[in-house]
């Protein structure tokens, strides 16, 4: 079963345009979303959740179109964005005390084990937390209404190695009992090789490819020099198809 079906997704700007991008999200299993700044990948999870409203396209979630049943579908899904932030001088117990009311499943008992493992105090003021903390706050609302679906952008932009572990641990913990789906934009390719089971490249705002990882890679095995007989890595893969004219 596909959590999440993106089919034809298209939004255009005056100087961008996102092309027709599908991809499909297996339940119970991670996927990375990559491709170089600007390239739509902000705009791709924002339209896939009706942030931004896309020109064309359709959206199935848990099953369902997720525009005719957005507020249902929103009930059970996590979301962390870039570029969203809250008032500096609210506390974290404030903001979680208004955050909670949206939910009908949320978990205090869930809340509590989040932000104890994260070591983040609720009596803090956002204006106090670094970004790397203010990541793991987000993830702490995030993951505390039994969501089946998390989408997140960048979720280990801003942390230490030894938090940016932690979180994917903690990914491939949550993904094991098959109930939750885990989407993530990122550009650190290191942490895609160590968590995700599929992996959406998307370059000038076209989809370039969509596979499971292990199929992923193997599809690109021809931009090697001649006579090498090792496996390109993720990383090696984004760096010579942006510098090539390399497109689907």
């Amino acid at each position: 079963m596909n959590v999440l079906s993106v089919k034809g997704l298209t939004k255009r700007y005056p100087n961008f345009l996102l092309q027709d991008i599908y991809f499909d999200l297996p339940q119970g299993k991670i996927m990375g979303l990559i491709g170089k700044n600007g390239v739509g990948k902000s705009t791709t999870l924002k339209s896939i959740l009706n942030l931004v409203n896309p020109d064309s396209g359709t959206i199935e979630m848990f099953g369902k179109d997720f525009i005719k049943n957005e507020e249902i579908c929103k009930q059970d899904i996590g979301v962390v964005l870039g570029g969203i932030d809250f008032y500096n001088h609210k506390k974290l117990r404030d903001i979680t005390a208004v955050t909670k009311r949206f939910y009908k499943n949320w978990d205090d008992k869930a809340y509590h084990k989040y932000i104890k493992a994260f070591s983040i105090s609720p009596h803090k003021k956002v204006k106090e937390l670094s970004s790397g903390m203010k990541v793991k706050y987000m993830l702490a609302l995030a993951l505390s209404h039994k969501a089946k679906l998390l989408i997140l952008d960048e979720p280990t932009s801003g942390l230490d190695p030894v938090s940016r572990d932690d979180i994917l641990e903690l990914f491939r913990q949550l993904v094991k009992s098959k109930e939750v789906s885990i989407l993530f934009s990122t550009h650190i390719t290191s942490d895609l090789e160590k968590c995700a089971d599929y992996i959406t490249y998307i370059k000038d705002g076209k989809l370039l490819r969509s596979a499971e990882k292990s199929s992923f890679i193997k599809s690109f095995q021809h931009l090697k020099e001649p006579g090498d007989k090792s496996e390109l890595s993720l990383e090696e893969i984004m760096v010579r198809t942006e510098r090539s004219r390399y497109d689907v």
